[in-house]
């Protein structure tokens, strides 16, 4: 109950920021500007949606194909179709409720397929671990080749910041010791009390991905995710050659783009808010992209992928049942042939 009680807690809490977010975005605007961001948004190369929504689909496709390997590590081999089925069931139902998607898609594979759910719940957590490990690698990899750009802003924000520094010394002060003592108090509290929430949950990410590390089809595995994270790259990369205002960006942009929409969309439910600030602020800021076009590729790029989940989410939901219905009807029919 309690543990029931925290995560609505949680979900109120960051749909809420969500929503503030859009909010803020939208008051700020002036009506004149709110004008200009249904003009930018409609001024969309709609042939350029084909490609992502291809683009799109890979990426979920590759994903399933991807989780069939960590499956196979626990003597699992469920269909291909079924595997996909339960992924796109799964990001849906996390449009719905965060966290629950990951119960979801085990739930729908494991009564499909006939296996354990609770055997499952560990390659979620392999995923997850080594997702987060992927994230920060292209984030550094982005850091360094687009150095010139974001250097020059994190330039200009300490040059800012250090003129007004008098203003800031307190603060800075404060939040230098709180994130030092945050830091010291989390290594001691993981040493000692190794058995904590915490303490799992770091243990379960390591053993994640070092189950990775060491499955027997870790080539393929890694492939996959190469193919999953050069997918997200395509879409946003072909959503920013069909605005005017951001064609010209390379495709570097795009990987500076994946990465913060990437936290907007870990952040709040579905990345509702958070994932459009994000890309609107780094392409407002480092790539000198005006507020209001910035906005709108950022609402474009946040509806497309929703939208996409939702209607291939929507298509799995109904097709899911008619295909295993089909699927044993056909083993029986062969079975009794045998006999």
């Amino acid at each position: 109950m309690k543990k029931a009680l925290v995560t609505i807690l949680q979900y109120v809490l960051f749909l809420g920021l969500g929503i503030w977010i859009v909010y803020h975005m939208l008051h700020e605007l002036k009506p004149t500007q709110k004008d200009e961001l249904v003009s930018a948004i409609e001024s969309i190369n709609a042939w350029y949606l084909i490609p992502i929504f291809i683009a799109g689909f890979f990426s979920h496709f590759f994903r399933a194909l991807r989780w069939r390997y960590l499956l196979e590590t626990m003597d699992m081999k469920p269909s291909v179709l079924n595997t996909t089925f339960a992924v796109m069931i799964g990001y849906i139902t996390n449009l719905v409720l965060p966290r629950a998607g990951e119960v979801a898609k085990c739930t729908v594979l494991a009564k499909y397929e006939k296996l354990p759910a609770h055997k499952m719940i560990g390659t979620i957590v392999a995923e997850r671990a080594f997702d987060i490990l992927c994230l920060i690698i292209i984030a550094i990899i982005a850091l360094i080749l687009q150095l010139s750009f974001i250097g020059e802003h994190v330039v200009h924000k300490l040059h800012s910041f250090m003129n007004n520094l008098h203003e800031h010394e307190v603060t800075l002060f404060i939040v230098v010791g709180v994130i030092a003592a945050l830091i010291i108090a989390g290594i001691v509290v993981y040493r000692m009390h190794r058995e904590t929430k915490v303490g799992r949950i770091m243990k379960e990410m390591s053993h994640g991905v070092l189950s990775i590390i060491h499955m027997k089809k870790r080539w393929e595995f890694l492939g996959y995710t190469v193919l999953i994270w050069m997918m997200y790259l395509l879409e946003l990369y072909i959503g920013l050659k069909s605005l005017p205002n951001t064609h010209h960006l390379s495709i570097l942009a795009a990987l500076v783009v994946l990465v913060y929409g990437s936290v907007g969309m870990i952040v709040t439910p579905g990345g509702i808010g958070l994932y459009t600030y994000l890309v609107a602020q780094i392409l407002e800021s480092v790539y000198a992209i005006n507020r209001v076009p910035a906005q709108a590729f950022g609402w474009i790029a946040w509806a497309v992928q929703t939208g996409l989940i939702i209607i291939l989410g929507v298509l799995s939901l109904l097709f899911i049942h008619p295909y295993n219905k089909k699927r044993d009807a056909q083993a029986g029919l062969d079975t009794a042939q045998d006999i």
